[in-house]
């Protein structure tokens, strides 16, 4: 924008940026190890096992819209091998198995409810298999490649694409049961896999531990550092080149502050024990005040919270799942759905000019921002909400396409006379939640930056009362 201030460091790309504003979606494990009990299929499956009584993606899909979900990733192969579509590169697959006579097709009825009801779709495409003959030798990437095609042209848009760092080792390799394993740094030759990606799917975001476009948070917990970076510059293991399965991945958990690539973090976590379906694990769903808190511990330090939600051997959600997931969106829809600071009074140290003004805090477009002046780098900004207003939930955003700025910040609440701390704060980003233990109730909120290197770009500050 004319007059606006010039980016600084790494920023994101107009695909990123598209992400950025899902902030929670879904995935699905869904396959043969639905039926098997286990977690890694060998690879030796009988296709026949897969048999889904009563599957309707259009219910699955459903149970995720009602959860706030804004996209769905499909396990189209996990590292068993066995294809959820009629691939043409292995029998292991749908067409070789009695369910539909062998005509079903998984990701063509997901990926079709989902562009029924709103949701994007993604697809989860093992690099490991363990079924295949060819795995270890060159043959197979052609193979991988030529599968990622299929998915990539004949189910609509796909909106991330998402590579498992798991790769190589025991395995039933077409009968040879053997171990075999594969330099993880070399093998796939990756960048000639992304760039066929980026020709067939040009919206697409890439997900591994390298990105390029999303990064592994580096655990399946679901929660990023209470620091935490859009930037990072991911290392191997050994101090050298990175790759899926080959990096130093616990830095991922904060990324690095002034790395040279923009890639924000992406946590996965289950909302069940395990990653596929277990009978067994039927006590054991998260509640909606555990995902509440995820969603705090991952959207709300900047980056996505994606929710593996299994079917079940029925093929549908199980009602303990979807009786979760839906009051988690009902918690986010009664939180969020009122913005405490409409119509608010906006009071900055430092304007830049009319155009960012402090007014573009409150005005509920995240494409709008106040900005201050080149050498007020620390600026405040108070907040006159007219009236007594009683919240628990504080939202900053930053304007990232002028990259991430904000280091450090702190929200103070006016009582008897002073400023009272809300809490404060380091890494901002696409999203901050400030959480308050007890709800309080003011007036005027002010928000202070407390250390930046460059003048600040922030697009909301939102207050909000969770209700409970």
């Amino acid at each position: 924008m004319p007059g606006g201030p010039k980016p600084y460091g790494a920023v994101p790309s107009a695909r990123q940026l598209l992400w950025h504003e899902l902030e929670v979606y879904a995935f699905l494990h869904f396959t043969v190890n639905t039926f098997t009990d286990k977690e890694w299929g060998y690879g030796d499956e009988d296709p026949n096992l897969f048999a889904p009584t009563a599957f309707d993606a259009d219910a699955i899909v459903s149970a995720l819209e009602a959860g706030g979900m804004k996209g769905v990733i499909l396990t189209c192969k996990h590292h068993d091998g066995f294809c959820l579509w009629p691939t043409k590169t292995t029998e292991h697959c749908v067409r070789a198995s009695r369910w539909k006579g062998g005509k079903g097709d998984v990701v063509k009825e997901v990926s079709d409810a989902a562009r029924r009801r709103g949701l994007k779709f993604g697809v989860y495409l093992s690099p490991w298999d363990r079924n295949s003959a060819l795995y270890g030798g060159p043959d197979y990437v052609k193979m991988y490649r030529q599968q990622l095609r299929e998915l990539l042209t004949e189910y609509g848009p796909v909106y991330e694409v998402w590579h498992d760092g798991a790769n190589g080792g025991d395995g039933y390799y077409g009968g040879a049961r053997e171990k075999r394993t594969i330099d993880k740094r070399t093998y796939y030759d990756w960048p000639r896999t992304w760039e066929m990606v980026r020709k067939l799917q040009p919206d697409a975001v890439i997900f591994s531990d390298v990105g390029p476009d999303i990064r592994w948070v580096g655990n399946e917990k679901g929660f990023a550092n209470e620091t935490c970076w859009a930037t990072y510059d991911p290392v191997g293991e050994d101090g050298g080149a990175a790759a899926p399965g080959y990096t130093r991945y616990k830095e991922a958990t904060t990324g690095h502050r002034n790395g040279k690539h923009w890639l924000p973090a992406e946590c996965d976590v289950s909302i069940r024990p395990g990653w596929f379906f277990h009978e067994s694990q039927n006590g054991r769903v998260k509640s909606a005040a555990e995902l509440w808190d995820l969603y705090a511990k991952s959207v709300g330090r900047g980056a996505s919270f994606l929710l593996n939600v299994p079917p079940d051997r029925r093929g549908l959600i199980h009602e303990r799942d979807a009786a979760s997931l839906q009051e988690f969106g009902t918690r986010r829809k009664r939180t969020f759905g009122k913005n405490l600071v409409e119509g608010a009074k906006v009071t900055a140290s430092s304007v830049r000019g009319r155009r960012f003004g402090p007014e573009n805090l409150v005005d509920g477009n995240r494409h709008t921002y106040w900005s201050s002046e080149d050498t007020a780098p620390a600026p405040e900004v108070v907040v006159d909400l007219g009236r007594e207003a009683r919240f628990d939930v504080a939202r900053l955003r930053e304007y990232i396409p002028l990259g991430q700025r904000v280091e450090g910040f702190a929200l103070e609440y006016w009582k008897d006379g002073g400023w009272r701390s809300l809490g404060e704060g380091t890494s901002v980003g696409a999203c901050r939640l400030v959480r308050l233990a007890e709800a309080v109730t003011a007036r005027k909120v002010r928000l202070r930056v407390t250390q930046s290197p460059v003048c600040v770009a922030l697009s909301e500050l939102g207050l909000y009362s969770s209700g409970v």
